[in-house]
């Protein structure tokens, strides 16, 4: 029987700039390390993209939410706005600004485990699959009070993810707004590049690249830089609705502009 190593060597799957929250980084740690993880991340990717010929919902997607949600989540504790978690359990169990981006990290890195199984309502999938992997992951860093606290929070972010989800913290608004983020090369390029021409393929193909940064009037500017004017559609249509009812709105504002003098030709003739 032919014996087969996994990830024998591999490199780390998520990579996040952790700076000073030694908590993440164990958690990190243990991520890179898990297996069951990984397979449920290759499972939910061949369904989206070889099943279904949607953009990438694997690793590579995970890694982009993580990183774009704990970006969005250091913009708003930079300019003092308070979170959810230790508003609510701060003074019952000692949770901190860094106990929230473990909140915002592991529902980014989870919200679409439910794929795994089915796209349709893949959000509330997500919430049994997710569950005993995040009492692993959790272990023995928090009290058991803390641990269920977290794992509670982490699932209301994921299944607020969803197109008519209501998020209730800050924490789940933002893990929200940063799947609707992950729009620009890459992922989004896949159904366009096999040929798939719609709306959605060609406004995701005219998204060059998502800039994030501290607005002039708001904690958080998302800038969208497009090659062509159909990615209004991604913006208008898409991110919009992601951010609206997400519970940051209000600290959010939104730029979408076209680089160069003219746009790139996307599409040259379409049959029907």
């Amino acid at each position: 029987m032919t014996q087969i190593t996994e990830n024998a060597g591999a490199s780390p799957l998520i990579r996040l700039p952790l700076r000073h929250n030694a908590t993440l980084q164990t958690i990190i740690d243990r991520v890179n390390a898990d297996q069951e993880l990984h397979a449920l991340w290759l499972a939910q990717n061949i369904n989206a993209v070889d099943r279904l010929g949607m953009s990438d919902h694997g690793p590579v997607h995970m890694n982009i939410v993580a990183n774009i949600s704990l970006r969005l989540a250091r913009l708003l504790h930079e300019r003092e706005i308070a979170f959810s978690l230790t508003q609510n359990y701060g003074a019952s169990h000692g949770f901190t600004y860094y106990d929230s981006e473990v909140v915002v990290v592991m529902a980014a890195l989870m919200h679409d485990l439910g794929m795994s199984i089915h796209r349709v309502d893949h959000e509330q999938y997500s919430l049994f699959v997710a569950q005993p992997l995040l009492t692993r992951l959790l272990r023995d860093l928090y009290p058991v009070g803390a641990a269920t606290l977290l794992r509670s929070e982490i699932l209301h972010a994921i299944i607020s993810h969803r197109a008519d989800g209501h998020p209730l913290t800050v924490e789940a608004g933002i893990v929200r707004v940063g799947d609707a983020l992950d729009m620009s090369q890459g992922r989004s390029r896949i159904p366009f590049q096999t040929g798939k021409l719609n709306i959605h393929s060609v406004s995701a193909a005219a998204i060059d690249q998502v800039e994030l940064s501290h607005g002039e009037e708001r904690p958080i500017r998302i800038r969208i830089i497009m090659n062509n004017s159909a990615g209004i559609f991604q913006v208008d249509e898409l991110m919009k609705d992601k951010l609206k009812g997400s519970g940051i709105e209000q600290y959010v504002e939104v730029e979408a502009t076209v680089t160069g003098e003219t746009e790139k030709k996307l599409v040259t003739l379409v049959k029907i």
